[in-house]
């Protein structure tokens, strides 16, 4: 017992570890302990926000709101975690060639470049929140009721995106127990916020929906300040100086290279995910669509802790190649596949036996209910090839093949789960439930894929 709290506490400690010299379970369980409890506590965010706002007068049209302004700020997600991505690469690159003044000033660039881009998406996204509500199958009065938690959340995108972007750096740098603890501290933040903010304490008025935007957006505003905080003032291996805003042309044209599809990798996943929600809107109704947020919010809950522990593949595959270990990289991204694998087995267990049970917690709404239930259930099926897959799409990121999972995820998602979801849902008459089953569906095939180009090697071939 001793020994597991010795190695608890020096994976949650940040101290520097060279992940390429010590055993491969050793490095992939120090860095995927801590990724899992940062991301986490990013699904964390969305869940006490559904939790408090599905307890609201209108729960319905709260529940709505949130769930398609998420799904409409997974684009921002997708530029900022294929900003991420280039950082990770270049960063764990840098780290394995021991070379972090080098590595320090990549993860200027990057962010020089992340912030010109999601600063102005953010304004689109203020400037038109009602009307993107609509355009997402909200019913007008639901935009209404809802348009203010969809502008503020749309105007933080610059936070969303630096949060993001900070903890790629410092994955990339192996520090992931720093990625982990901004998240622990933005969480806590809004936690204590949400419900001060939407029912109102003391002097505080009760904001409702409003609140809970605002409550999101504060704590993840102190989780970025404890990031700057470390990234440009505290002792650690990557320590930025502001002469390395300077931009770098040579620099950036390399960082937009991996970025670039990168960001089209999740913007195409992104965008699915979009159609979907729509579909589900159109096909099943308001309920049919709260139901399936409320699933797809309880489905991430539990993904991005495997997301998380996939990103010890990313850190591995870039730092390892980076001290020319080719043979080391390909046995920590299968060592990976093996941890996450058994994680989403127990996962779907947990969906068949207690689905009821984690709907209840959000809403007591009957026809929710049953539709959430539902799409775990089904959505669940493919949780183990999920799981392979996103180790897999990771460890092409890592290495800076980020073409790779790009042409996957569009044939995958596109050209196979769009028309899928279409013509169940709607030629079939299956309606929302068609929707469910292309999710599973496609993940399957895009592992299966993933695998066969992982075998073939030409990652191992990546300069960066």
């Amino acid at each position: 017992m001793t020994k597991y709290i010795a190695f608890l506490k020096k994976a949650f400690s940040g101290e520097e570890v060279d992940y390429t010299k010590i055993t491969i379970r050793s490095a992939v369980l120090l860095l995927a302990v801590p990724m899992m409890l940062e991301m986490a506590m990013e699904s964390v965010f969305a869940l006490v926000d559904l939790y408090f706002v599905g307890h609201l007068k209108e729960s319905g049209y709260a529940i709505q709101t949130v769930g398609l302004t998420e799904s409409v700020l997974s684009v921002m997600y997708s530029i900022a975690i294929g900003m991420s991505m280039a950082a990770t690469a270049l960063v764990a690159r840098r780290i394995g060639e021991k070379n972090p003044e080098q590595a320090s000033r990549s993860a200027a660039q990057v962010l020089l470049v992340s912030f010109g881009i999601t600063f102005i998406l953010s304004l689109f996204g203020v400037m038109y929140a009602e009307e993107i509500l609509v355009l997402m199958g909200s019913k007008p009065e639901a935009a209404a009721y809802g348009k203010d938690f969809t502008r503020i959340m749309m105007g933080s995108s610059v936070i969303i995106m630096l949060l993001f972007l900070i903890n790629g750096i410092f994955r990339g740098a192996g520090n992931a127990a720093i990625a982990m603890k901004s998240l622990w501290i933005a969480n806590i933040a809004n936690i204590i916020l949400c419900p001060v903010l939407i029912k109102g304490f003391g002097p505080i008025p009760a904001m409702g929906l409003t609140g809970a935007a605002l409550a999101t957006t504060i704590g993840r505003s102190i989780g970025v300040m404890y990031q700057l905080y470390h990234l440009l003032v505290a002792d650690t291996q990557i320590r930025i100086a502001l002469p390395y805003f300077t931009p770098d042309f040579k620099q950036i044209k390399g960082i937009v290279k991996i970025a670039t599809p990168g960001i089209f990798q999740f913007v195409i996943a992104s965008c699915s995910w979009i159609f979907l929600a729509q579909l589900v809107a159109t096909t099943g109704g308001e309920n049919a669509s709260a139901g399936y947020q409320t699933a797809l919010r309880l489905m991430m809950f539990f993904i991005l802790p495997a997301w998380g522990l996939s990103n010890a593949a990313s850190t591995l595959v870039g730092q390892n190649m980076g001290a020319n270990e080719m043979v080391r990289a390909e046995q920590a991204v299968m060592k990976t596949v093996k941890y996450n694998v058994i994680f989403m087995l127990a996962v779907s267990v947990l969906f068949f036996l207690l689905g009821d049970f984690l709907v209840g917690f959000f809403t007591q709404e009957t026809e929710i209910k049953v539709v959430a239930k539902n799409a775990l259930h089904i959505m669940s099926v493919g949780f183990i090839f999920y799981g392979m897959g996103m180790v897999l799409i990771n460890a092409f990121n890592g290495a800076g093949d980020t073409w790779t999972p790009t042409w996957v995820n569009f044939f995958g998602f596109w050209l196979f789960q769009i028309p899928l979801a279409y013509f169940l849902s709607k030629h079939f008459g299956m309606g929302p439930k068609g929707v469910f089953i292309s999710i599973p569906a496609a993940e399957t095939l895009i592992t299966i894929v993933a695998f066969i180009l992982f075998k073939k090697g030409r990652w191992k071939t990546v300069k960066v």
